[in-house]
């Protein structure tokens, strides 16, 4: 299988990754400010780097000291580009040693809210903003000496050069996070170098995407076939009606009903979803088979591997059906539809010193030897931006604003072996907390709100005046902007209160309902 995406004709602003965990949002706020961006990593070449002709450069943090051994490095030739740079605590720091100045450990250390001191300047960086405000701050090394040519514009307790600028050259960085919400006018200051110090328009916005998208796929396309595997779930439902936009009847979108699905889910996507868009569905089957080979197996990374391998095998059953079908009229299936976004390529392994986190919640994994070339329309996208285009796109918001969902589905909210059964009880749990959520008003307050089954364990309850013996399930509330970090939600009481009530009272085999209140890290989303 080939990766035929064509890459955006957009002059990107490019945030060099030094092992941060917030890169991500680096790149999603510029994108905020109007602005395209793509993430690349701390190893790229200055002439990697300048054949990507980028607009802009943001260095971002990282959890190393500048001066240790094996610390990331930048091609110190990247500086003489002349593209205007921002660095961010680590690459800050990194600007700072490159250019002459001086980063030292000097035994303080701030982490967390830190009030900093902005004197009156012209920078383009922070003229104009408040004297005082707080920002976010994550370091122990500081800058002890600017290089020269630089003014110092920002000062704390514990470090007396926590930004600076050199105009002439279009150079500048902060020691604290401007890209987190902790930092009062982190924004403002990511905005000012953008369209301040270079002097960039706000001219991006995801709604560009479409028209982009629909013409490119329609050259890549031709007149030939195109199969989309669909999941039901928001990145697919998008890329599948966005290449439907661009090609019309000549693709077909199989449906693989695996049985792990929740509650009303295939419904939605053979109704609302063909209702909204027009497109061709096949809906596949397969859910006796799937929990046939799940029977007795209790190990997680096992359920993965056997879920993607029997998607794989229902998925080219109907493969070789189109194929066939399409030699009879004379035609070819060459393209492949998948909904892979931009985090999913970074997780995944998509950059130097990027962790392949998961084995793949999304269930993608096909298999190389499937004679298609792929299409991946949104591989340059976050989630909100992807949500964005499918409203634009008119498919149903009960589509396009639902919680994210795993491709194994419920396979990997039931701790212990899948079954029947217990599939029941737990769709029956998580249609309850989504129903309460939803009337809640917290639908957009939450990430998503996973409902765990914890099938091998049992109990003790008094239900009906009666001892019984039922199953805990765990509420999994998360905040969120792209699940590369999130935080346990603060749910009402009131709201927990009701869930836990209707789930008890209304699933017979639960007796306890758990709250989740761990954050990632240490924790991932899903517990299996």
């Amino acid at each position: 299988m080939t990766d035929n995406t064509p890459d955006t004709e957009q002059r990107p602003a490019l945030v060099v990754d030094f092992g941060a965990q917030y890169a991500q949002l680096i790149a999603r706020r510029v994108r905020e400010a109007g602005v395209y961006s793509e993430i690349v990593p701390h190893t790229a070449t200055a002439a990697e780097i300048a054949a990507r002709n980028p607009v802009a450069l943001i260095l971002s943090g990282g959890p190393s000291s500048v001066y240790e051994e094996g610390a990331p490095e930048l091609d110190p030739a990247v500086f003489e580009l002349g593209v205007p740079t921002l660095g961010i605590c680590y690459g800050f720091q990194y600007m700072a040693r490159t250019l002459g100045g001086e980063v030292a450990n000097t035994g303080l250390r701030e982490y967390g809210a830190t009030d900093a001191a902005i004197p009156a300047n012209e920078s383009s960086l922070l003229s104009g903003q408040p004297v005082a405000q707080n920002v976010w701050m994550s370091h122990g090394d500081q800058v002890s000496r600017a290089p020269e040519g630089f003014e110092v514009l920002a000062s704390t307790g514990a470090t007396q050069v926590a930004a600076f600028a050199d105009e002439e050259r279009r150079l500048y960085g902060v020691q604290w996070h401007p890209e987190v919400k902790h930092s009062d006018h982190g924004q403002e200051i990511i905005e000012n170098f953008l369209h301040k110090g270079a002097g960039l328009a706000a001219d991006w916005n995801s709604g560009n995407v479409i028209a982009e998208q629909v013409e490119r796929i329609r050259a890549q396309v031709g007149d030939a076939r195109v199969i989309s595997a669909m999941s039901g779930g928001v990145d697919s439902a998008v890329s599948t009606a966005l290449v439907h936009r661009a090609i019309g009847d000549q693709l077909t979108a199989v449906f693989v009903d695996h049985g792990l699905l929740r509650k009303g889910e295939r419904e939605q996507v053979e109704r609302d979803f063909v209702a909204a868009t027009g497109v061709r569905l096949i809906t596949v089957d397969a859910a006796d088979t799937f929990l046939g080979h799940l029977a007795g197996v209790t190990d997680p990374e096992t359920k993965r591997k056997i879920i993607g391998r029997e998607f794989i095998r229902a998925f080219e059953q109907v493969q070789r059906d189109l194929v066939e079908e399409a030699k009879a009229s004379g035609e070819k299936v060459r393209f492949l539809v998948q909904g892979t976004l931009y985090p999913d390529v970074v997780e995944s392994g998509g950059g130097a010193g990027t962790a392949n986190i998961k084995s793949h919640h999304n269930v993608g994994g096909l298999p190389d030897d499937l004679d298609f070339d792929l299409i991946e329309p949104l591989r340059t996208l976050f989630k909100d931006e992807v949500r964005a285009i499918g409203r634009e796109l008119g498919i149903p918001e009960a589509i396009v604003g639902r919680q994210p969902f795993p491709g194994p589905g419920l396979g990997i909210r039931i701790i212990g072996e899948v079954t029947r059964e217990r599939l029941d009880i737990l769709r029956e749990a998580d249609a309850i907390a989504r129903e309460e959520l939803t009337l809640a008003g917290l639908d957009q307050t939450i990430w998503q709100c996973p409902v765990v089954l914890l099938a091998d364990v049992r109990s003790v309850g008094v239900q009906g005046d009666g001892r019984t013996y039922g199953h805990p399930v765990v509420l999994r509330p998360v905040s969120s902007e792209d699940a590369m970090t999130a935080d346990w939600t603060r749910l009402p009481y009131d709201v927990l209160a009701k869930i836990s009530n209707r789930i008890t009272n209304e699933v017979r085999e639960v007796n306890r309902v758990v709250l989740d209140v761990t954050s990632k890290p240490p924790a991932t989303i899903e517990w299996e």
